[in-house]
């Protein structure tokens, strides 16, 4: 198994230590396994699209503007 070094706010780090008990190795590769097999499927979904660079980049802007205005409305 390959081991990766990860950075942690100091704050995040005090809190996690208040709870020895759990495992955060295994809460962070089951994380990443998760967040990779979900990119998998984007993959494989998108490899069957015929969207264009431009229209993801086109439809990315407008999904992220149409948040950023209602968080912002709130």
């Amino acid at each position: 198994m390959t081991n990766i070094t990860l950075a942690v706010p100091d704050e995040l780090h005090k809190k996690m230590k208040t709870h020895s008990e759990i495992r955060w190795s295994e809460v962070v590769r089951k994380s990443i396994s998760k967040k990779v097999k979900m990119l998998e499927v984007m993959d494989k979904i998108a490899k069957k699209s015929k969207l264009t660079k431009k229209d993801v980049d086109e439809i990315s802007h407008t999904i992220n503007k149409e948040v950023f205005e209602e968080l912002n409305n709130r």
